[in-house]
């Protein structure tokens, strides 16, 4: 009898479900190894082949919303992008990409427990954080991206990721139209620092008169680059600090 009731509760306790707080390690597809949808929004993407860098800001508002900047995301089929990621809120936010369905099941298993993703298409900041997502959008579709910590969902923080080859050109063209380029030459390149000095033309989107001045560049822009080069480019205001946003 004794040994009886030994095996009856070693065999509770090794079946009995375990709930604490965590990590959410290993990934989807390491959850899931048999449902591919999971991964339909694509895949890691190379450092090294990223297409474009986006922006992207995490806040909260006065009325109580919780916001991402931008609002929605128009991306081409097969695009590399990076997302820079910073919180300027005063609250924990996370950024995950997903498919509408993912983040809602996810949403639901948040909802439960306290776990924080681990995942690659998935990154949780602190108050003042940066990171960064490299992503390949493999497929067509509508897909999502979302901030899942209890509250936030409801409260504004996700918004439509549109993949589509047709659409996608059509806008960049549109935009590639509408963008004056200023003409200059490289005087000095400080990689390390991402930052680059250029002798320049007016700068007609900020109301600038010719000058020399240190403007930021992505890893990328950085990598193209090089003291001396004559250079046609797209400057603005990203988190207050002028940056190069396009090169020819």
């Amino acid at each position: 009898m004794k040994n009886l009731l030994l095996t009856t509760a070693l065999a509770f306790t090794l079946s009995a479900p375990a709930f604490a707080s965590g990590t959410h390690d290993g990934g989807h597809d390491a959850a899931k190894p048999d449902d591919t949808a999971v991964m339909m929004i694509g895949m890691p993407g190379d450092r090294a082949k990223v297409d474009r860098t986006i922006e992207v800001s995490m806040s909260e508002n006065d009325d109580g919303e919780m916001l991402f900047e931008p609002r929605e995301l128009t991306i081409a089929t097969g695009e590399t992008i990076r997302f820079n990621i910073t919180n300027m809120g005063e609250l924990e936010h996370e950024f995950v990409i997903d498919t509408i369905d993912g983040n809602a099941e996810h949403k639901e298993l948040m909802a439960k427990m306290d776990m924080e993703h681990d995942d690659p298409n998935s990154i949780r900041l602190d108050e003042s954080g940066t990171g960064e997502i490299i992503w390949t959008f493999a497929n067509e579709g509508t897909f999502e991206f979302a901030c899942l910590i209890p509250g936030h969902y409801e409260s504004g923080m996700h918004g439509p990721i549109t993949v589509g080859e047709k659409q996608a050109q059509a806008e960049v063209i549109l935009a590639m139209a509408d963008v004056e380029y200023t003409t200059g030459k490289i005087k000095k390149v400080d990689a390390k620092a991402g930052k680059v000095t250029i002798i320049h033309g007016p700068l007609v989107n900020l109301d600038m008169p010719a000058m020399t001045m240190v403007f930021r560049a992505d890893e990328a822009m950085i990598a193209k680059m090089s003291e001396g080069q004559n250079v046609e480019f797209v400057a603005d205001r990203v988190k207050g600090k002028l940056t190069v946003t396009e090169m020819k």
